[in-house]
């Protein structure tokens, strides 16, 4: 939950940012796309807040599973981008 909020707040950041030519161009990392990130990314914080709350261990690890290939996926094409500045 810790690493969705995170990850939720550096693309909201960063979508206040024009962003790097990387990003930008070769990406199309533009600022709707982070926030499309920001979005999906608060949303499994609430969704792991969920099950840590209803105590869905099973669930909790299926979403785990997923979000991390949605950060990673974030991560690099973010950290690639973030070389430009």
């Amino acid at each position: 939950m810790i690493l969705a909020l995170s990850v939720s707040a550096a693309s909201w950041r960063r979508s206040r940012s024009r962003g790097g030519f990387y990003d930008r161009e070769i990406y199309a990392m533009d600022s709707r796309t982070h926030r499309r990130y920001g979005w999906l990314s608060l949303a499994f914080a609430v969704f792991f807040a969920a099950t840590y709350a209803l105590r869905l261990a099973a669930a909790g690890i299926a979403g785990l599973a997923l979000y991390a290939l949605v950060a990673l996926l974030y991560a690099t094409s973010f950290l690639r981008g973030a070389a430009d500045e």
